[in-house]
This record gives structure tokens, sequence and C-alpha cells, in this order.
């Protein structure tokens, strides 16, 4: 009867990929299927309290500090980027390999790894050995923000790199330029770098991520001409000349804690924390600019492609099948 059981499971799951592969262009299940052979029910038989498991412990998290749901967001976007979305982010330092956790983009900025953990555990209790810590992350990015489903049966790396969180993950100054470069070296469009940029929505920067548009924007001590007057002299009572490096300030100061389309209004109106931000806008590309006012015009616009470039980004370079591992702990290989 077990043998029949699995055959059954197996049978079923096929069934399940196949009939989302041949969905309609352009509707929901179609873009929630990961092309490298993830799919939403992936863990229906093998642990289907998964997603209940991920949503009480994220409550439980974001009631006691509201910014963990952008934390939580920029982990997985931070993982993503580097070598493909395998939890790399996660682990510590070894004699092996260097943590990315002490990059340049992460060290002291990067955080919610103790909610992750707690995961992890609860899920370890009721089905253990089958979540990765790769489908945690994406999970529990789309906390707070439109809904999505969220393609899952990732593996989980046994390195991770340092050199490569370095060199991919987008800078705070970055130009448009460079912005459109980093994002299509991981496969994606114009579409969804100020998509998934409009994820600033929510959460905050650190002074030392734009005091250079407050004092020095082209190295003449100067701020950035682009600032509006009133939001600069605030920034800079939070972002002094020298010192105050980890002083925070929100990304979307009208609502940092709600999802909206707040943020592509303040960037029309010359307050965008980032310099990455701004120059969506000011950058000289036709393509970023029309987004940014088509998203502050029409929110669900914005939440439809920001939940498809999710998909599209959580599908970067997944490690399945016998690739990788599934860690019992997040913080380490097995």
């Amino acid at each position: 009867m077990a043998s029949l059981r699995v055959v059954f499971t197996l049978v079923v799951m096929s069934f399940l990929s196949s009939a989302m592969s041949q969905a309609l262009p352009g509707s929901t299940s179609s873009w929630s299927r990961g092309d490298g052979g993830l799919f939403p029910e992936f863990y229906q038989f093998s642990c289907p309290q998964a997603n209940e498991i991920v949503m009480s412990v994220l409550e439980e998290a974001i009631s006691k500090d509201p910014r963990m749901a952008a934390s939580l967001l920029r982990l997985h976007f931070h993982d993503c980027f580097v070598q493909g979305c395998d939890a790399s982010v996660l682990l510590d330092k070894t004699s092996a390999f260097k943590s990315e956790k002490d990059a340049g983009p992460n060290k002291n900025s990067i955080r919610g790894f103790e909610v992750i953990d707690e995961i992890k555990a609860r899920l370890e209790q009721v089905c253990p050995h089958t979540v990765s810590c790769a489908d945690i992350l994406a999970l529990a990015a789309r906390y707070g923000g439109p809904h999505w489903e969220v393609p899952l049966g990732r593996k989980d790396s046994k390195v991770a790199n340092l050199k490569k969180a370095n060199i991919n993950i987008p800078p705070p100054n970055s130009t448009i330029h460079n912005l459109i470069k980093l994002f299509a070296r991981q496969g994606l469009s114009e579409e969804d770098l100020v998509a998934l940029s409009g994820g600033h929505t929510i959460g905050m920067a650190r002074c030392v991520s734009f005091r250079q548009r407050l004092y020095n924007q082209n190295g003449d001590n100067l701020p950035d001409a682009t600032l509006e007057k009133t939001y600069y002299t605030g920034l800079k009572a939070t972002c002094p000349t020298r010192g105050g490096d980890n002083n925070i300030s929100p990304l979307d100061f009208t609502s940092p804690v709600r999802f909206d389309n707040t943020y592509f209004k303040l960037l029309l109106w010359g307050k965008g924390l980032l310099n990455s931000d701004e120059v969506l806008l000011t950058g000289k590309v036709k393509k970023t600019k029309e987004l940014v006012k088509s998203y502050a015009e029409n929110e669900a616009l914005f939440f439809h492609h920001f939940a498809k470039s999710m998909v599209k980004m959580g599908n970067i370079k997944p490690l399945t099948g016998s690739k990788g591992e599934i860690r019992k702990n997040c913080g380490r290989a097995n």
C-alpha cells in the first residue's frame, strides 16, 4: 500500500505540473509556474502545512517589528542576485568559504535571519528534512504585498559566494544604466527593474546609503539637484555630513509599512530616497520613466507587474532535483 501511495502521489504531482504548464498565456497560473521545474503545489503532499506555518511565524514577527516584512523581501532579493535563489545568503562563514553576510551590500544591513530560523525550526518539527531554506525565503518575501502563488521546489546551496555578492547586488548609488545591466545579468527586464524597485514602498535605508545624495552627489560637495528642497532638509537632520551611518530613514516616508504605489508618486515629486530610486525617473531611459508614471497612476498595474516580476526573480537559477540539498539548519550546510 505504501508503494501505491508513492506512485499515486507522483502521478498527481506530475499531472498538476503538466496542467499548470498548459495554462493560458498571461493567466495567473501561467506566470506563477517556475520555468525551472518549480510549482506552487510542490509540498501539497509532503508538507501541506508549510504555508500555514510560514505565515503564522511571519504574523508574530511582523506584529513585533513592522519593518520585518521589508527586511525579508530584501533578503530574498539579495539571495537571488548572487548565484540564484538558493539560500546562500543565509550561510555563515566556514573554513571553506566566506559568508555573503559580510559583502558590502549586506554587512550590518540585511536582517531577518532569526525569523527564517524560527520558520525552519517549526517546519522541521512537523515535516523534517522537507522544506528548503530557499523556499522559506521565497514564501516569506510575499508577506504584506500583493498576493501571488509562489513556485516551490528549490534546493539549498552548500556554499556562499562573497565575490558575486559584491559584484551582482545593485548598490544604492547606481546609475540607471548600471541598474539595467545588473538586472539584465539575471535575465530581468527594465519592467522587472522598475516593478521590483517598487518593493521600496516599505522599509528603511541607512544614512550611509543616501548620504552621497545630500552632500557630494557629483564630487562637488553639493546635494543632488533632483531632491525636493524640504525633503532634502529633513534628510540632513537624519544624516549629518559625518557620523550617524546607521541612522535610518523610510524609503517611502508617507506610508513606510503599507505596501502601495506611493513610492512612485514620491519619485515624481523628487522625494525618492536612494539614487537608485530617483534615476528610474531622471536617468533618461524612456521605458523606466514611463513605468514610474504608469505605476504612480495605477496601483493595480503595479501590483500585477510586481507579483509577476517576483515570480520571475524567484526562478533565477534554482537548484532542483539532485542539485543542492535541504539544509537542516539554514545557517550551515548539512
